[in-house]
């Protein structure tokens, strides 16, 4: 089955509303193709659709921090208390660049802080009072990228949504990929959640809640990003991070494997991953919750980008899971010789 009609299939079945996709090599898109709404009953997914990266945005503001680390700004061995002077004293004080961005920080993840912070100013006043784990090991830590993006911001003396402009997505010519759609450009953004906590469709603001109270600027979220522009990110991967960063450093943030996360990557599972079954140990990519993706696998010199706003209008279904991986399973096997 073709990447189209699985992706066709799953939107007959209410998954999603829209979706788009390409997956190709370092010389361009093999398959490049979209379908669906906006939002149900919504105007047509088009070139110019802006969808929620949610998570995507961790990698893209790691090869930011990256871009820091080969200029001598940051060093992966920095603490948090090096950068931001509140943070001396506590518990997070020792904290590492390399920690936070492997999820090994022992800051606990998945926490709903906007529900009692309902300022940028007592949610970061929160994130340091939050009590470390007790042990050592991997946790998906949202609340670590928004203290590793306090870090960029500290060692790059720009706000965060500057930095990765002028580091990753000016370099690359990914001119529609940024933090803060302008309120002209949100009637173009995919819908996502019919959301209880705001009382409405959100559409053209970023989804994940804690990043709406920080400013819709945060290193875990708060991205948009169109579908040629991921693209173009998945070649410029597949060359090495070309333009963004050396090979060296690229390999070195995506070689890293500790507990199957690299330098804000996941590294590639072969069971219930979901860049698909066929991709090889080499590969590494990110998923968004919103129904957003991107994988790359530098041995077979191949991309995929899914983009979908499975949260629309609910977050409910748990499909999104299954669709990754039968959609890379049909991009890769399409791809190569």
């Amino acid at each position: 089955m073709t990447a189209g009609r699985i992706l066709a299939r799953a939107h007959d079945k209410g998954e999603f509303s829209g979706a788009a996709w390409a997956y190709g090599t370092s010389a361009g898109p093999v398959g490049r193709d979209m379908l669906g709404t906006l939002s149900r009953d919504g105007a047509p997914v088009g070139d110019d659709t802006l969808w929620d990266l949610a998570s995507v945005t961790k990698p893209i503001v790691g090869l930011a921090v990256m871009a820091l680390v080969e200029s001598g700004e940051l060093t992966l061995d920095d603490t948090a208390a090096s950068q931001l002077p509140g943070y001396a004293g506590t518990d997070k004080a020792g904290i590492t660049v390399f920690e936070l961005l492997t999820h090994t920080s022992r800051i606990p993840g998945r926490q709903p802080l906007y529900r009692r912070c309902p300022t940028r100013e007592s949610l970061l006043d929160a994130l340091i009072g939050l009590p470390l784990r007790e042990r050592p090991g991997v946790e998906y830590s949202s609340q670590g990228f928004m203290i590793l993006g306090l870090v960029a911001e500290s060692a790059a003396g720009v706000p965060l949504d500057q930095l990765v402009r002028e580091r990753v997505t000016a370099p690359l010519g990914l001119d529609e990929t940024r933090f803060l759609l302008p309120e002209h450009d949100r009637a173009r953004a995919a819908a996502t959640e019919d959301c209880p906590w705001r009382g409405r469709v959100v559409q053209g603001t970023v989804h994940d809640e804690n990043a709406e109270v920080l400013g819709g600027v945060a290193g875990h979220a708060g991205m948009f990003g169109t579908l040629d522009d991921l693209a173009r990110l998945g070649q410029a991967l597949c060359r090495g991070g070309d333009g963004v960063v050396a090979p060296r450093t690229l390999a070195v943030m995506t070689g890293t494997r500790i507990g199957g996360r690299a330098l804000a990557w996941k590294g590639h599972e072969p069971r219930l991953g979901s860049g698909g079954d066929l991709l090889t140990p080499a590969a590494y990519g990110h998923d968004g919750f919103t129904g957003t993706s991107l994988w790359v696998d530098p041995e077979l010199d191949f991309y995929a980008v899914l983009l979908t706003n499975r949260v629309h209008p609910s977050r409910a279904s748990n499909g999104i899971g299954r669709i990754r991986r039968t959609f890379h399973n049909a991009a890769v096997t399409r791809t190569l010789p």
